[in-house]
């Protein structure tokens, strides 16, 4: 566990560094005020004509914490990002969060499938291994994916819409401070174990006290009555982690909406509104129904576990009502994470296709079925819990009838591509590879929402299998194709475009080897969440462990790509980097760099003198 610390602990320092110096690049090339203009506090100008009054001069509500009067430029260094609630400041508060905790994750995970490497836990121990892939599943699910998504929805859903900010920018500035102690809590087992080590020699007390916060090791879906029974209070830190973040998300999805709705640009209706923005407005509506009963779950089972309630108890069935809670907000997860990305792929793919999307209404419409269907198909994941079988039928055929939605994004992908000129550069890659995985995972997942099938598979690493084509494949890899589609404009630099490719490369073999030795181990009915496994499966969990290899040396590559680049990458000096005025698709985020890049230019002398690309 101390690598894995060590590990986090220096992601972390790169990560602060590089958002330290986009702090002070993003102050260095900020347009000074020009007379006549008024400057919100998001940072950008409006015109101001000559009739405005003096009211219309005020700050609105987007800007930064009391002390600073009506300054219009914004504050420099800890204090900027501290007090800020500019919608892209905390876009890329969320992002680099979100990095960090995607990299600490996938450390998490490395040391999983070493131990996997061999048939005995002989590498790191089945304690270390549950802990392992417990937390896991928690950093990748709850503070990677979606801080990644608000992220991405806080820098550029204004920008699409023509809106100045979000519509609560401290609702917003808070949606993402609550985030961060809910990370401490949810991972202090392994704080913990460093402090007790540090403070052992000198504070013997303080150390046994430390000690006793084991990291989770009762799975990511804290079934009862495992989760009851254990006597660790890290499990208490953790649910109230969770609820924390819960919390954040809620608030955020509520912001999503009310920009949505208020915030749009008068030409920008709803038949104008791009496909990301549908599925971040789907996205809110599901997190306003699923997280609050998340919360409401978990703080049933802190009752249970600490003053003795009987939610629930084994000998009431209570632990089937957990899973029916739980689930009820697990399934509709998956689609809280995959929607957006689905979003994003409508919008980058076309770029690079040279073609509009294909099917708009059709993209838009099987959005809306998927939000509505998403919340009848939560108990496909308890079909071998001894249900009704006329219920698990009914649940069976919504599985299946979800699929269609998804298939016809699909098709409409395939079609938008179909006679394109289609250029491969990274973000195109990445689509494409998210749009394979999502196919081998969606069929996967058709497979496992028939009863037969789930009743033999449910405990194997078919499951497993299923879901890391989506959650390793399909949700990434989107949202490296909206980052490298998106790098040109927040930093005003290229990346280099060979590293790109290979990070795809490297990452969508690794997927694929990772994702199908999974699907053949539970093929050939091994059991999932084993730290030890018979001698026979050691060739293909060394294939997958291969792929997970393969699959770390990709970020790796992601990472040095994105921080060289920031640093010492080709300045863009032409909006157009990607030619899309060529095809008619120059989007309201691309005029509105372009605008910036013509203010930079006729207001300021250039400070960088142009670099070739490595």
């Amino acid at each position: 566990m101390y690598a894995e610390l060590l590990g986090g602990t220096l992601l972390g320092v790169v990560l602060l560094v590089l958002c330290g110096g986009l702090a002070h690049r993003l102050h260095r090339s900020s347009d000074p005020p020009a007379a006549g203009d008024l400057v919100t506090d998001g940072g950008e100008r409006t015109d101001d004509t000559a009739e405005g009054s003096a009211s219309s001069r005020t700050r609105s509500d987007g800007g930064f914490a009391t002390g600073y009067g009506f300054d219009t430029s914004k504050p420099t260094g800890l204090i900027r990002w501290l007090t800020t609630v500019d919608h892209r400041d905390i876009g890329i508060l969320y992002l680099t969060f979100g990095a960090f905790m995607f990299l600490w994750g996938g450390t998490d995970a490395m040391m999983a499938r070493t131990e996997l490497l061999t048939p005995e836990a002989e590498v790191f121990g089945i304690q270390t291994y549950n802990e392992l892939f417990t937390t896991h599943a928690i950093t990748m699910l709850f503070l990677f994916a979606t801080p990644i998504l608000f992220g991405l929805a806080n820098y550029f859903l204004p920008l699409l819409i023509g809106a100045d900010d979000m519509a609560y920018p401290r609702i917003n500035a808070i949606a993402f401070w609550v985030l961060p102690p809910s990370a401490v809590l949810i991972r202090f087992g392994i704080i913990s174990d460093a402090m007790a080590t540090v403070l052992g020699p000198v504070v013997p007390a303080m150390a046994s006290l430390f000690l006793g916060f084991s990291p989770v090791d009762v799975a990511w879906t804290f079934y009862p009555p495992l989760s009851v029974q254990t006597v660790n209070p890290q499990i208490d830190m953790a649910l109230l982690g969770l609820h924390l973040s819960g919390i954040g998300t809620t608030l955020g999805a509520i912001n999503i909406i009310a920009t949505v709705f208020v915030e749009r640009s008068p030409d920008v209706g709803w038949e104008r509104l791009d496909i990301f923005s549908w599925t971040l407005l789907v996205q809110a509506g599901l997190i306003l129904f699923a997280f609050p009963l998340l919360g409401a779950t978990l703080l049933m089972l802190l009752l249970d576990r600490n003053i003795g309630t009987s939610f629930f108890a084994v000998e009431h069935g209570g632990y089937l009502l957990f899973q029916h809670l739980f689930w009820f907000f697990g399934h509709p997860e998956v689609y809280i994470l995959v929607l957006p990305p689905f979003g994003l792929i409508s919008l980058v793919l076309p770029k690079f296709a040279g073609r509009k999307l294909f099917g708009y209404k059709f993209v838009v419409y099987s959005t809306m079925a998927i939000g509505v269907l998403s919340f009848g198909v939560w108990a496909h994941h308890m079909f071998t819990t001894g249900i009704d079988p006329r219920i698990r039928a009914s649940f069976m055929a919504i599985t299946i009838a979800i699929a269609v939605p998804s298939a016809v994004k699909v098709f409409n992908w395939t079609t938008t591509l179909w006679t394109g000129d289609i250029r491969l550069e990274a973000p195109m890659l990445f689509c494409i590879g998210a749009v394979s995985t999502l196919i081998f995972g969606g069929v996967t997942g058709v497979f496992l929402g028939s009863i037969p099938v789930d009743l033999l598979y449910h405990g194997t690493y078919y499951v497993v299998g299923h879901f890391h084509f989506i959650i390793t494949g399909t949700i990434p890899f989107a949202v490296f194709a909206a980052v490298y589609y998106w790098f040109p404009l927040m930093s005003r630099r290229m990346y280099n475009r060979t590293l790109g490719a290979a990070h795809f490369w490297f990452s969508f073999i690794g997927v694929n080897l990772l994702s199908f030795g999974m699907l053949v181990l539970g093929m050939l009915g091994l059991p999932r969440r084993s730290a030890t496994y018979p001698a026979e499966f050691v060739p293909i969990q060394v294939v997958a462990s291969l792929g997970a290899l393969l699959i770390a040396f990709g970020q790796v590559i992601w990472l040095y790509n994105m921080v060289q680049s920031y640093r010492s990458g080709r300045i863009v000096m032409d909006a157009d980097v990607w030619g899309l005025k060529k095809y008619g698709q120059f989007t309201k985020e691309w005029e509105w760099f372009e605008n910036r890049l013509e203010q930079a230019q006729a207001t300021e002398k250039p400070r960088d003198t142009p670099e070739t690309e490595a």
